[in-house]
């Protein structure tokens, strides 16, 4: 196996018994780059001459035998909707094509403290809004197990970069599943955490009370791993939890003897692809085998969610896309007067989807209608909550499809807005109560395309979910 195809874990431990060096690890990575970048489309911008210099000093570190962090030397790909200062931060949008943000995000903060090895801005559906990495201002991003196809949105440069092997891990964020269906898409790990666990400082808002970031990665103990990196508590994030901070490797033991595991019957339903449903089912099959309790549940609410979320996240993102206006920062394209230069930036440098978006939540939130939509949604939200509440208190752990289907191919749901959306069904949930979710791979379709499932805790309960998958994971 080359060096790009391998785990966090296994590479710190090549590493720190000097078998390997992180300037070799990074040059592999970059070599991988070369290979496949022109098929996948990964990236927006890469940082090689930063991440070369950066490898050399992990190395000097190593040579004067001085201990390294797990992450440490490790190469990694950063959404482009997360601030990187002196690095171009797009949002995959033309309106940023060619912003430089001063600051950083906390999330990049903490990986630099760390020396991860930071080799590129990886392309999303623009401003995050998108299940397909179509919707990017630059390119489409390309499926590494089918270049046909899509590999999911909007995290989808991300986890195409890790499941191609242009980065060992990676962090996207996750509005509505844009973490979790795309990592279903490509076959890797993809987690989103609780609601404030993790800073949202420096992340380019869509949806604030819907966006998380969170790790993509090739195994189950590399989210932790990377958890272990960026979780905690931030000042510089009103919405930051100052909730404790366990040890998520602890999490890894291979154990679900007494846990109930709850299948919500509103999961597994007309529209999920029968070998999806199979796959999944097989998956409480194993649990069921390996101790644990499987439980039929009901989250009654389910069938408003998308409905729900559509109200919700683009009511938010048409109030924080207003500062795009052409005057203070990002792209500028004159008219006679203030108001035509503002409407001729917008027109001319935000793409359809965005658009779409700006003018459903502007009419949600219009006089007339707010009460009849937005105010309802939120309504609706506290149900949706509130199933969750109730189920958990029966069941440890929710077990669902991450996706209704696997990935489909580039171009097929372009035209169709309303059957894009449905790519959500499974995932948007877990944004709307606030809770966390990881996607693990498990197994593949006829056509050998990947296929994972989902699994939903409690509030801060990472550590449960950590620990179920990777007990699934240590069984095959």
């Amino acid at each position: 196996m080359a060096l790009y195809d391998k785990t966090a874990h296994e590479l710190h431990e090549l590493l720190t018994t000097k078998k390997i060096s992180a300037t070799e690890l990074t040059a592999d990575v970059f070599s991988q780059i070369d290979k496949m970048e022109d098929k996948i489309g990964a990236y927006i911008t890469l940082t090689r001459d930063k991440a070369e210099a950066n490898a050399k000093l992990v190395d000097e570190k190593i040579a004067r035998g001085e201990e390294i962090f797990p992450l440490e030397g490790i190469p990694c790909a950063i959404k482009d909707n997360i601030c990187t200062k002196g690095i171009k931060t797009t949002c995959a949008s033309k309106i940023l094509e060619n912003f430089i943000p001063p600051y950083d995000a906390t999330v990049y903060q903490k990986l630099v403290a760390q020396n991860s090895i930071i080799v590129g801005k990886a392309n999303l559906d623009e401003f995050a809004m998108g299940s397909s990495t179509e919707n990017s201002g630059f390119h489409t991003t390309h499926n590494p197990h089918d270049l046909e196809r899509v590999p999911g949105g909007s995290s989808g440069g991300s986890t195409a970069a890790v499941a191609g092997g242009e980065a060992i891990f990676a962090l996207g964020s996750d509005t509505g599943g844009s973490i979790r269906q795309p990592a279903s898409f490509c076959g890797v790990v993809g987690l989103k955490p609780t609601y404030g666990r993790v800073s949202r400082y420096g992340l380019v808002a869509f949806a604030s009370s819907l966006d998380q970031i969170g790790p993509i990665t090739r195994d189950v103990t590399d989210c932790a791993l990377v958890l272990n990196a960026i979780c905690g508590h931030d000042d510089m994030d009103s919405t930051s939890t100052a909730a404790q901070v366990p040890d998520f490797t602890k999490s890894l033991v291979a154990d679900v003897k007494g846990l109930k595991i709850g299948l919500p019957k509103e999961y597994f339903v007309k529209g999920i692809d029968a070998e999806i449903e199979t796959a999944v089912r097989n998956v409480a099959k194993k649990y069921e085998s390996l101790g644990a309790e499987i439980v039929e549940i009901s989250l009654p609410h389910t069938e408003y969610a998308i409905a729900t979320y559509y109200l919700i996240a683009p009511a938010e993102a048409a109030t924080n896309l207003e500062r795009y206006d052409g005057v203070s920062y990002g792209a500028r394209v004159d008219g006679a007067d203030v108001v035509e230069m503002m409407t001729n930036t917008r027109t001319e440098k935000f793409g359809a989807e965005v658009k779409r978006r700006i003018m459903i939540g502007n009419y949600a939130l219009s006089a007339g209608y707010y009460d009849a939509y937005y105010l309802k949604a939120l309504k609706v939200r506290t149900l949706i909550q509130k199933d969750f509440t109730d189920a958990f208190k029966n069941v440890d752990l929710i077990l669902t499809p991450t996706t209704p289907n696997v990935a489909f191919k580039i171009g097929e749901m372009v035209a169709d807005p309303l059957k894009m959306y449905l790519q959500d069904i499974c995932t948007v949930p877990v944004n709307i109560a606030g809770l966390p979710g990881i996607s693990v791979p498990c197994g593949v379709a006829k056509n050998n395309l990947p296929i994972g499932f989902q699994l939903i805790g409690k509030a801060l309960d990472e550590e449960t979910i950590l620990k179920a998958a990777f007990t699934y994971e240590q069984s095959l």
